[in-house]
């Protein structure tokens, strides 16, 4: 939906994007108070069925669209004045708990996460926090302290983690996009099964502050919308350091990049699965979607040439005490949270991890930047599938052990996790449907910095695909 002149009805809000959302406010045609009201409406009407927020704000959420309003009456104009945005709930909240997923009496946070002070710096309203599975470990949006959430396009099946209340709220249209983080795939595999657009940006790009980094420098906040420009207002809007961040990457715009040719690109074609120590297959329709994704870039003059990318067993000895060791860090940080056993395990073989090494899978990194690197002098970006296959149905995560849930998350996703090792910035695209009407994804992979050159072909994608145009009929 487009803006036009005519006064937006609450109920219209929610088929606006995140740009139109704040253009809409900025003229006038809707107030926040009632935008806001809406969105929240429609949080609390879906949790029963879709379950997509761990906390809803609704009357600070309320008080703080009063005050936009207010600021908009009297001129003030900010990118997201007093637009709804929706935050994961790994994400520090002023007055509010950050559960991660996990049970427990928690209390609330005393200040604002360096993210969500940009954002309401920039006049968002944060009408509440996401659900993600316990310390981020899934690529399913489920625990026992909130139960499942669920894929808008379809009740039976998860829409991804840890990311995936975000992406649920998104996709079904409750807010105009959303903040997540991504430690090994965690924005890019919940906005590939749910038909959004996911930014995993550059280590550093938006802070993660309180943490100086998070998960040993593998995990990083990233946007969830449906556009390309709305996920790069998004990015902009939040990005920036904090006194204290270890990495701090030279300021760039994203949202620039949006509709500006990038020229003709070489593009790598890359359908290998990174090794894994469990069997893993590429299920065929994801890979018929991602083929046509490499067809469309043929089409719009981009050279795509099959290439595997070899990333050796080196990157996978560096994630895993990483991964593994920030699990238990974070774990030992939140005295008194529940968990479940698995996360009780990860937990110990977190703590066996965190000496030498977790010392030695940090030193691993230079090492894997040159390796790696060197792939990019003939090419100036990767295609590859996102996920490995569809979204799995919700439950099948449920009442499994330790060695059958890695073998069932590795199965789905073996794709994205290298990425985060690398630190360097990749973009979930959507890719087209099942047969039976499910979402799937491809990404695309640069080095250090290059969010404005993927912002760029993503946007060209989107151009020709308008995947934006296809919209969840509601269940919820």
């Amino acid at each position: 939906m487009t803006v036009s002149d005519a006064t937006l009805r609450p109920f219209e809000t929610a088929e606006l994007g995140l740009a139109d959302f704040a253009a809409a406010l900025a003229q006038g045609r809707i107030s926040s108070v009632a935008a806001v009201g809406a969105a929240l409406d429609r949080i609390e009407a879906s949790q029963p069925t879709l379950n997509a927020f761990r906390i809803v704000r609704r009357e600070k959420a309320l008080a703080e669209a009063a005050a936009a309003d207010e600021r908009l009456a009297s001129g003030a104009r900010l990118p997201l004045l007093g637009v709804p945005i929706a935050i994961k709930d790994d994400t520090d909240i002023a007055g509010e708990p950050t559960a991660f997923g996990c049970g427990g009496d928690l209390p609330p946070k005393t200040e604002d996460a360096q993210a969500v002070r940009r954002l309401r710096a920039a006049g968002a309203v944060i009408v509440g926090k996401t659900n993600t599975c316990e310390l981020g470990q899934l690529p399913f949006t489920s625990g026992a302290a909130f139960g499942h959430t669920r894929n808008p396009w379809g009740a039976e099946y998860t829409p991804g983690g840890s990311s995936g209340g975000s992406a649920a709220a998104v996709a079904a249209g409750l807010v105009p996009a959303a903040l997540g983080s991504d430690g090994a795939g965690s924005v890019r595999i919940p906005t590939a099964w749910t038909n959004l657009v996911g930014i995993k940006p550059q280590r550093g790009r938006i802070s993660t502050w309180p943490a100086a980094e998070a998960f040993h420098g593998l995990t990083v906040n990233g946007p969830l919308a449906r556009t390309v420009a709305d996920a790069a207002l998004l990015l902009d809007t939040a990005a920036g350091p904090n006194p204290g961040d270890l990495h701090t990457p030279e300021p760039l715009t994203v949202s620039d990049a949006v509709g500006r040719d990038p020229g003709r690109l070489r593009i790598a074609l890359s359908l290998r699965i990174p090794f894994t120590a469990t069997r893993t297959a590429l299920h065929p329709e994801v890979e018929v979607a991602v083929q046509r994704i490499a067809t469309t870039l043929r089409r719009l003059g981009h050279s795509v040439t099959v290439a595997d990318l070899h990333y050796g067993i080196m990157i996978g000895a560096s994630f895993l005490p990483r991964s593994l060791a920030g699990v238990s860090h974070v774990h030992d940080r939140m005295p008194g949270i529940q968990v479940d056993p698995r996360t009780t395990a990860n937990v110990r073989f977190g703590r066996a991890l965190s000496g030498p090494a977790l010392f030695a899978a940090r030193q691993a990194e230079t090492l894997l930047h040159k390796r790696i690197g060197g792939f990019f002098r003939d090419y100036d970006l990767v295609l590859a599938p996102t996920t490995a296959t569809p979204p799995p149905r919700a439950e099948e995560i449920d009442g499994i052990g330790v060695n059958a849930t890695n073998d069932l998350i590795t199965a789905a996703c073996p794709y994205t996790w290298p990425w985060n090792v690398l630190g360097w910035p990749a973009v979930n695209v959507p890719a087209g449907f099942t047969d039976n009407g499910l979402p799937v994804g491809a990404q695309l992979m640069g080095t250090a910095n290059t969010e404005p050159l993927l912002v760029s072909v993503a946007a060209q994608l989107e151009s020709e695909i308008h995947w934006e145009r296809h919209r969840p009929e509601p269940w919820w």
